[in-house]
């Protein structure tokens, strides 16, 4: 009745097009540099320092100098290049970005997004995700539907601190793609097997496409 991660993976690359940079922020998002056909030509950017990442490295290519911004070892592809913060962050805030796919805690109809603390919890901070949501051209969440508690992570306001105002495109989860218009969530696609009533609060959606 739900989409794995790695099915969530593939519906987000069906929105890339060849050409086209791509930041992948920490956790789940990563699985998509793994499952990028080969002939579909992206470059994948990571805040780090690095355009070009690649997916996961092999034993035998593993090096602990190649890291993303999670701090998890990565490959390159050939024509990957490094540089320091200064310039990341400067292909990040200039527009440069095509596509930033980022988790997600809360993401309501007015295109907000809260993905980097939850009040009380120890955290590390906000790390270019505030960065990413307004510099990039395109945002889309890649979340699983629902919290730890069982509730709908798309709702009408959010309540937890936002990361940015009026920047999410995009939300593919487990159970569907949704696109918030300021209003509603618009269902794009549904998981096989997933309806209306599972997606949480009905008046927040609209039908599909």
């Amino acid at each position: 009745m739900s989409w794995t991660k790695e099915q969530m993976a593939l519906e987000v690359i069906s929105y890339f097009k060849d050409g086209q940079s791509i930041n992948l922020g920490i956790g789940m998002p990563t699985v998509v540099a793994e499952l990028l056909p080969p002939t579909l030509e992206v470059m994948v950017h990571s805040e780090n320092g690095v355009l070009g990442v690649s997916g996961r490295p092999s034993q035998e290519t593993l090096s602990p100098t190649l890291i993303n911004a999670g701090k998890e070892t990565i490959s390159i592809r050939p024509g990957a290049s490094f540089f320091d913060s200064a310039l990341s962050f400067g292909m990040i805030r200039g527009g440069h970005i095509d596509h930033s796919v980022l988790g997600g805690m809360e993401v309501d109809c007015q295109r907000n997004l809260a993905n980097w603390m939850i009040p009380g919890q120890k955290i590390t901070g906000m790390g270019g995700a505030m960065d990413l949501v307004n510099g990039s051209k395109n945002v889309i969440i890649m979340m699983t539907h629902q919290n730890k508690k069982g509730e709908s992570k798309l709702v009408g306001q959010c309540v937890l601190p936002l990361t940015g105002a009026n920047v999410v495109d995009l939300v593919v989860t487990d159970l569907g793609i949704f696109r918030p218009n300021g209003k509603r969530f618009i269902i794009e696609k549904l998981a096989p097997g997933v309806e209306m009533k599972n997606l949480g609060n009905e008046a927040l959606f609209s039908g599909t496409k």
